[in-house]
């Protein structure tokens, strides 16, 4: 009998672990089916022509304006490539499109390649639009008496885009330079557009971070009046202590080394984008984009172009002292990046290479 009971046992043994290996082997299969076709190195091609995806942190945002103007000028079709431009609303969730292969680049801020290679991820800006954020911290009309710099944020609600969000460094940053801590306010996530004109105007938040036409709409309403502006240089120079290069294409590193051609068509449409911009008036812009990002008031528009438009280089090269600035206040203020601030390295955060050669083209 205890020959029987020792089989038994030892078959229940094998049932539970051939049990066990198939539990393994389901889990693996999935996760291959899930991850394997998303390959962010594998760039797919239809007729001769590269098929890519980009996610754009916020497609009506005026900061991220150039994605959706690179194809409505018909840049990219000119540099024979197909290009498929996808709305987030927040840069932390774009990044995590990215790293999982459902998207092969992205328009977001440049701190991103920053705070992912604290976390052992290679994420490289090829081209850079903008030296400065094009951010707005508004304040609302009934607080604005009383919140007049960032020291008077403490026992505030400030709205981010998202927590972990470039809004988020920024907002931080803010605070931490007038002395508070992240325990002195609560930062809350209102994401962009109409939820955080919402926000604001149900008690929700009393000041947050945000961009045209958002300001536009809320200034000139009278909902709200600007408290810091980042849309220039002197601005962000002023509030960030230098230049803090924000709007950017981005892409892993992988996908860079792996398809620099690619890379190269991409560069050159957006280049090319950037030039068009600095030779055209506001108006001419505005124009050129989808006629629903006005939303019923062209002229309003307009004006949000006008007061934004100025952030953008023109040539789509990072200058290395904006990259040191924005390394700086991370280093201070994202969670992720101060414990390992003294071992970022920044030439592995972008390149210059794409836009060089864009440059040496021939001006469209």
């Amino acid at each position: 009998m205890a020959s029987v009971a020792g089989r038994l046992e030892s078959r229940g043994v094998i049932v539970k672990y051939r049990k066990h290996i198939a539990v393994v082997l389901l889990a693996v299969s999935s996760l291959l089916l899930a991850t394997g076709c998303r390959d962010s190195r594998s760039i797919p091609v239809k007729d001769g022509r590269p098929q890519i995806t980009i996610m754009v942190g916020g497609l009506e945002k005026v900061i991220y304006l150039p994605a959706m103007l690179t194809q409505q000028l018909g840049n990219f079709e000119a540099n024979d490539i197909d290009v498929k431009l996808l709305g987030e609303q927040s840069g932390a969730n774009a990044e995590t499109a990215l790293l999982t292969g459902d998207v092969q680049a992205v328009v977001g801020f440049y701190d991103h390649t920053i705070d992912l290679q604290a976390k052992d991820q290679c994420i490289k800006t090829v081209v850079q639009f903008a030296d400065v954020p094009g951010e707005v911290e508004l304040v609302s009309k009934q607080d604005a008496a009383t919140i007049k710099s960032p020291a008077d944020f403490k026992g505030r609600n400030l709205g981010v885009t998202s927590l972990g969000s470039s809004t988020d460094f920024l907002t931080q940053a803010l605070a931490g330079q007038a002395g508070l801590n992240t325990s002195d306010y609560t930062r809350v996530k209102v994401g962009a557009g109409q939820t955080f004109i919402a926000g604001m105007n149900h008690d929700g938040i009393d000041a947050g971070m945000t961009t045209d036409p958002t300001v536009a709409k809320m200034v000139t309403s009278g909902e709200a009046e600007v408290l810091i502006d980042m849309r220039n240089e002197q601005g962000t120079r002023a509030a960030l202590g230098g230049l803090y290069p924000a709007a950017s294409l981005y892409m892993r590193c992988e996908t860079v080394d792996s398809h620099p051609e690619i890379v190269q068509k991409l560069a050159n449409a957006f280049v090319q984008t950037l030039q068009w911009i600095k030779s055209h008036t506001p108006e001419e812009i505005a124009a050129k984009m989808p006629s629903q990002y006005a939303g019923g008031n062209p002229d309003l528009y307009i004006k949000s172009v006008r007061d934004s438009i100025v952030m953008f280089n023109g040539d789509g090269l990072m200058k290395r002292e904006g990259a040191e600035n924005v390394l700086r206040i991370l280093g201070q203020y994202s969670r992720n990046v101060k414990p390992v601030a003294d071992r970022i390295e920044l030439d592995a955060t972008y390149t210059n290479q794409f836009v060089e050669q864009a440059l040496r083209l021939p001006a469209q």
